[in-house]
């Protein structure tokens, strides 16, 4: 093959996957027109229509989505072997795309990361901020993080944080004009937070459990985010009651400006895992990424 057809194939498919030429563009560090005249160039040596065009978006033919799903796992297998080439040299490097919520990633992922990067310099790591439960196969990821009851049976996981809680909370200055609720069926007296999903796009059912009961709770109230963040400073504001992971709220509940409720219906379930592809091959650089996260409690 050529070498400019192999470029050619690249740019094709950061096009394909960004749908837009602007953002292709961008990852690419070329012009628009560029990669406009290189499209064009290898539409015409293939003899077909690769991608379709609009004033809105741009979508793969047929042909086009036929091409990418040969190149994907071709192009993902050349970087792989680009990366174990390099560690012949003794030093582990490559690149790693890893998608995880901003919490995890603030709280776990980047503490991990900071030490790995200064000692080894050739790594490099691509961090997505996604609350959305993303297919790590097709958005091509190495890897994610998410709670361990939201993973895929047909991934390795690796745990790397305790057990979690939720917790259901509220302001001082709320409470000073609300009863604290005693019960789940009590939060229908209550004003409440809700949290709109972006995986699934339905509103989040506080779930709780006691003695073997489980309980998932529809709330109501006056405001719904879709960011965990915005919910519980709309807790600390007042608006209502949030139910969050405890340890998004564990300074505010410690410094008194939330006020925890229903703390016995609100049992450990399992924690951050990091998780991928069991079929997966792991680079030197991804195994020592592993070892740093992983869970030693």
């Amino acid at each position: 093959m050529r070498r400019d057809r192999l470029v050619d194939l690249n740019a094709f498919l950061a096009v394909a996957e960004e749908q837009s030429f602007t953002r292709a563009a961008a990852k690419l560090n070329v012009s628009q027109s560029a990669l406009s005249h290189t499209i064009r160039r290898l539409e015409t040596h293939l003899g077909v229509r690769l991608l379709t065009r609009t004033t809105r978006r741009v979508s793969v033919t047929e042909a086009g989505q036929k091409l990418c799903d040969t190149l994907r796992p071709a192009l993902d297998d050349i970087d792989q072997q680009l990366a174990e080439i390099s560690e012949l040299g003794g030093r582990p490097s490559g690149t790693i795309r890893i998608t995880s919520s901003r919490r995890a990633a603030e709280t776990i992922l980047w503490p991990a990361l900071k030490p790995l990067l200064r000692r080894y310099p050739e790594i490099r790591v691509e961090v997505s901020i996604d609350s959305s439960l993303t297919d790590i196969v097709a958005e091509r990821f190495d890897a994610g993080i998410r709670l361990g009851e939201q993973l895929a049976r047909d991934m390795v996981a690796v745990r790397i944080s305790p057990d979690q809680r939720m917790a259901v909370v509220g302001s001082p200055a709320y409470f000073e004009s609300h009863v604290r609720p005693m019960t789940p069926q009590d939060l229908a007296h209550h004003m409440c937070i809700n949290l709109r999903l972006l995986s699934a796009g339905g509103l989040y059912a506080w779930e709780m459990e006691k003695d073997g009961r489980e309980i998932r709770v529809r709330v109501d109230g006056q405001i719904v985010f879709n960011d965990a963040q915005m919910v519980v400073q709309a807790a600390i504001d007042g608006y209502g009651l949030a139910c969050t992971i405890e340890d998004h709220v564990r300074d505010q509940i410690a410094d008194g400006r939330l006020i925890r409720v229903l703390d016995e219906w609100c049992p450990p379930f399992p924690g951050y895992h990091l998780y991928y592809p069991s079929r997966r091959q792991q680079s030197a650089a991804f195994a020592l990424l592993v070892d740093a996260l992983r869970y030693r409690g």
